[in-house]
Parts: structure tokens; sequence; C-alpha cells
């Protein structure tokens, strides 16, 4: 009888709601139903403000599929009505698909519910079906959908089933409000000072906020707060003029205003406002490098000077969209191992708990080549390695160039080892020092075939921006990554690792506790020292991300 109830209320919620009526916890108390005003209560009405002009995504679905799908799968009371209010905050419009594939939020969330099931043990939220579907989806990074496709819609209302019971289960009562969670992903295109005043002046009476268990959340936060206030007083000025030459000990008008500008983002302090080239304009230029991801030099480049005229609204929309991109990270735990490589900075991050171990500089996939972002397990070494050509490469770079030198692939100590199904040829490059793969690689499943590997192009990491490879992570010290992932094997010595990563002949060694991989894509964070770090938006995930959050003419930095 109570599930019925609660059946009718949710019909009799959007019904009312769709008619954007004002009936709703009052009249059901009247009417003498107590247990239809409580539930209505927790229920959020129907957003009709949002439109196919406005909505985040460009999908809808019909509010009788979500009753169907409550009903069918019996879900639960509570999270049956989350799941309700969910869908009636966005005014029924998709949440994890548009027609041009998963939204970014989708694939956020499936890796933080993949890690979450591999790595805490969570058989609740285990669904082999939704797995496999999953798994198909973000294999592809381009894909089409019409609201009338029932894989997904079925796909949509499970992940929200999974993404409810998640955020009930791994956070306690008061660290995200109902109506916050709802919020999780974006809604509708708003103005960013908006978004940003809505995050920052909302007061809670138990005095409980999300950033309190989202450490790297929290420092965007407060950073955002500062650029807000930078926009809302005009944000800051251009610098423009000859920079070119400038160095410390000249006199020019153009320095007052680079001083100006540099102060206004906390690169030096406020005050100086003489011409005058001095040793403190000089810091505060190499922090602002430091910031953006040069190495620091005495002077501002051509395109440091691009970024530098970045406008402020623009760097807040990018403080917004990578806060939301942080509410999909694994919280890091006590113990164990993390491994993060984040794609934009161009370099990967160990971690032992909540404690830094180390860092490394990395190569990523150059545009076209994407590296993708995802969540894996790091469970072999591969000492010194074959490489298995992937197909693209040989049916785009090597047949080309064996059908003019036939000779090619013994030049480049290669061999064919068959064919595939249509017919093209499997190759191989054998390993030796030589090999593409260099001398040692680390496996993490996935179904990107994407994993880290050593490299001999090692010129490229002397270079700001690393964004080289066919999609595969280039490490600067895979040597030493094989021996910090097997320091806790007494039997794989340093010099051990070195005749192996030098053999030539491949070695699989498979870790004994796998080490768990995120693949991410931060153009902004807080670093250790507190600094605001920005870097470039190399695929292009922000300006399409801008597009769906932000009213008027979005834009991004540009690359």
């Amino acid at each position: 009888m109570k599930k019925l109830l609660l059946y009718t209320t949710l019909i009799g919620t959007l019904f009312a709601a769709a008619c954007n009526s004002s009936a709703g916890a009052d009249e059901a108390e009247d009417s003498g139903n107590e247990d239809a005003a409580r539930t209505s209560k927790k229920i959020s009405r129907r957003d009709v403000s949002i439109t196919r002009e406005n909505a985040y995504t460009d999908l809808f679905l019909d509010s009788n599929a979500v009753v169907q799908y409550i009903a069918e799968n019996k879900v639960s009371d509570s999270v049956a009505r989350r799941i309700t209010s969910f869908y009636n905050a966005r005014n029924y419009q998709f949440a994890w698909f548009a027609t041009d594939g998963l939204t970014e939020q989708a694939r956020g969330f499936w890796n933080l519910l993949d890690y979450t099931v591999e790595h805490r043990g969570d058989t609740t939220l285990r669904d082999k079906a939704l797995l496999k579907r999953m798994n198909a989806l973000t294999s592809e990074e381009k894909l089409r959908f019409a609201a009338g496709d029932k894989n997904a819609l079925q796909t949509e209302l499970k992940l929200t089933d999974h993404f409810i019971r998640y955020m009930t289960q791994y956070y306690a009562d008061g660290q995200v409000k109902r109506k916050e969670m709802e919020r999780f992903v974006p809604r509708k295109k708003e103005e960013a000072l908006y978004l940003a005043d809505s995050l920052l002046n909302k007061k809670h009476k138990d005095n409980k906020y999300y950033e309190d268990v989202n450490t790297a959340y929290a420092a965007l936060k407060k950073e955002l707060a500062r650029y807000t206030d930078i926009v809302k007083k005009g944000g800051w000025p251009t610098v423009s003029g000859p920079l070119k030459g400038l160095k410390p000990g000249d006199s020019t008008a153009v320095v007052k205003v680079l001083k100006q500008r540099l102060a206004l983002s906390g690169d030096m302090a406020p005050g100086d406002t003489t011409a005058l080239f001095n040793d403190a304009l000089l810091a505060g230029i190499r922090n602002f490098q430091e910031r953006m991801g040069y190495t620091p030099t005495d002077q501002l480049t051509e395109q440091q000077l691009k970024d530098l005229n970045v406008p402020a609204t623009v760097r807040l929309q990018q403080l917004l969209m990578n806060m939301e991109r942080m509410r999909w990270m694994p919280v890091a735990e006590e113990s164990g191992n993390l491994i993060v490589a984040n794609i934009p900075e161009f370099v990967l991050h160990v971690y032992e708990g909540k404690q830094k171990a180390f860092d490394m500089n990395i190569v990523v996939g150059k545009e076209g080549s994407s590296t993708m972002m995802f969540n894996g397990d790091l469970n072999q070494v591969v000492f010194s390695p074959y490489w298995n050509v992937p197909p693209s490469i040989v049916r785009d770079e090597i047949l080309p160039k064996l059908a003019s030198n036939p000779g090619y692939l013994d030049g480049q100590n290669m061999e064919q080892v068959g064919n595939d199904e249509g017919g093209l040829p499997r190759i191989r490059q054998r390993p030796g020092p030589d090999n593409s793969l260099g001398r040692v690689k680390f496996l993490f499943p996935n179904s990107f075939n994407i994993y880290f590997h050593d490299t001999n192009a090692k010129s490229l990491f002397s270079k700001d921006k690393r964004a080289y490879s066919h999609g595969c992570i280039r490490l600067e010290e895979p040597e030493k990554m094989a021996q910090y992932l097997l320091r806790n094997d007494p039997s794989w010595t340093p010099d051990r690792i070195e005749e192996a990563m030098n053999s030539g002949t491949e070695k699989y060694v498979r870790l004994k506790k796998p080490v768990p991989v995120v693949i991410t894509y931060y153009t902004a964070w807080v670093d250790e020292r507190g600094r605001l770090n920005f870097r470039d938006d190399i695929y292009g995930h922000d300006r399409d991300l801008a597009g769906k959050m932000f009213a008027g003419n979005a834009q991004t930095a540009k690359r």
C-alpha cells in the first residue's frame, strides 16, 4: 500500500509540475494526506524555465519513462523520490547523453563508479549489463543519439539510479544536499557570474559543505571567490606594447600596466606603480610563467602575452568548468597508491595515500590522437616490449611507406605476424634500442589500448607543451617508475630491472597489487604551493563544455 501511495504521489507531482501548477505539500496536507505531503516536500518542483533553447543537453525524455523505470525495477522509495526530483529539476532533459554522445559528466561519473566498484569492493553498485553497455559507449569519443533510442534511455536512467545510490552511500548526511546533488550535472546555460555567486553565497544551517570532503574542489572554490571579485570590478587591463627585448633595468610605460595586471592575478604584490622593470616584476613574470606551465625566464613570449591577456571572465568560466570536473575525482584513500595523469598539465602524479610520492613529466596524445579520460588498474610491467603497431598507424603510415619501399619493415626492425579479419597486416616492432616503446611499458587494460611507456624521443620532454603521441602516454623516467612499482618485491633489484630493460627479450611481470590509474583533464587547479594553475585546452573539451554551460557568447582560453 505504501509503495502504491508513493507511485500515486510521484505521478501526481509530475502532472502538477508539468501544468506549472501551484499545488504542493500545503494542498496535500489540506486534503488530509500527510504521507503525500511529506513525500512532496522531498521532491523538487519541475523547472519549466529550462527549455530546448537554454538546456544543457539537447535530448529530453518523457516523464512517464521515469515512472515506468521505477516500477519495473522495483526501485526503493527513497531512491525513487530522488530520481523523480532529479529529473524534475532538469525539466526531464537527459543528464548523461546528448545527440553527439555521452556528456563529459557521464564519462566522469562512470570512471568514478568503476573505481568505487573495483577498489572499494562495492558489489551493491555492480551492474554487469551496465558495465558492458558503458564499455562500448566510452570506447567511442563521438556517437549520435536520438531521444527515442531505447538503449540510450535505459542507460540514462540506470546511470541516474547508480548516481543517486552512490551519492547517498558515500557522503554523510548533509555533506551533499538533495538540491545540490541535482546540480552535479549542469541543467541549463547560465551567466558565469550568476553560477559563481550561487556557489559562493549558498549558506547551510548545519554548516556542512561539499568542499569539506573534496580538498581540490575547495581550493578552486577559494580562487573562484577571488576571480569573481576581479570580474565584478571590471577585470584586468590588456597588456600591449613593445615587450620584446624588455629586460630588468628598463623603464617604459608598458611596465606599469604589466605590474597592474600581475598584481591583480596575485603574481606580485600590489602597490608598485613605477615604470621600472625591477626584481619584483621579474619574480612576478616568473611566477606567472610557472602557473601557466612554462619554464620561467626573464621575458614574456608572444604566446605568454596571449595567456596574460585572456579575459578574467574566461578564466572565471575555466574555474567553474574544472570545479565541475573535480566532482568526479576519486577521493584519495588514507593508504594505498594512486597514479593520476593530468593531460593538459603533461605531468603524472604518484600518491601514497593522501601524500604525493613524486611527479613525472609525460608526453600525451596529439590532437586527433587524443589521450582519453578514464580509470584503469596498472597490473603489469613489460620489459623489452614488442610494439604491436595500431591498425590506424599500419593503414595510414606504414602501408604507404611499404608501397614505395618494400624493405621498410626490415629497416625499422619490424615484422608481419598475420592479418586481421579485414585483411590489414598485423605488424609489430621487435624489442631493441630503436623500439618506439623504448625499453619498458606499463599496462592497465582498457578499451582504448592506452598505456604508459618509455620512448626514444627524449628531446620532447624539454618542451613545455608535450602533445605528440598517438594516444599512449610516454614517461620521462620509466626506469624510476619500474623501480617504484616493484619496490616491495626483493627479487626485482635496480640492477635486475636495468638488465631486463636492456635484454632484448620481452618479459611480463605481474604486480602483486594493481595500482589504480586515473587519466584526468584539468585545465585549472591549485598546486601544493597554493598557486592557481591554468593550462591550454589542448583537445577543445573546455570549448565544448563552455558552449553547454554558459549563456551568451561562451568562450575559452585560446590554444
